[in-house]
C-alpha cells in the first residue's frame, strides 16, 4: 500500500521560510516533487526531482526554493524561502513509480499573509 505522508504547513509573513517534508511508502519512485493548488487555481508544478538528482523547478520558484530527496528513506522536501503571499497554496507531495503510476499526499497548507 502507498503511502505519502506531508508535514511542515503553516503560517508564515512574506519573506519568511518554511520546510515541507514528504514519506513515501510501499514503491520505489523514480520522481518525486511538488505541486501546489491556490483557491479557484489549477494544480501547478512546484518542483520535481528524479531519483538520480534531475531537478525541474516551477519559473515562479526559482531561487527561491529547494527541493531534495533521500532515496534511501524515501522523503522528499522542499526548502521555501523569500516567500511571497502569491505562494499561499495547498501543497501536494507527489510521486511516481517505475510503472509511471501516479501517486499524491494529502496536501498540506501554507499561507503566506501579514
Amino acid at each position: 500500500q502507498v503511502q505519502l505522508v506531508e508535514s511542515g504547513g503553516g503560517l508564515v509573513q512574506p519573506g519568511g521560510s518554511l520546510r515541507l517534508s514528504c514519506a513515501a511508502s510501499g514503491r520505489i519512485f523514480t520522481i518525486m516533487g511538488w505541486y501546489r493548488q491556490a483557491p479557484g487555481k489549477q494544480r501547478e508544478l512546484v518542483a520535481t526531482i528524479t531519483r538520480g538528482g534531475r531537478i525541474n523547478y516551477a519559473d515562479s520558484v526559482k531561487g527561491r526554493f529547494t527541493i531534495s530527496r533521500d532515496n534511501a528513506k524515501n522523503t522528499v522536501s522542499l526548502q521555501m524561502n523569500s516567500l511571497k503571499p502569491e505562494d499561499t497554496a495547498v501543497y501536494y507531495c507527489n510521486a511516481q513509480s517505475i510503472t509511471s503510476m501516479a501517486f499524491w499526499g494529502q496536501g498540506t497548507q501554507v499561507t503566506v499573509s501579514s
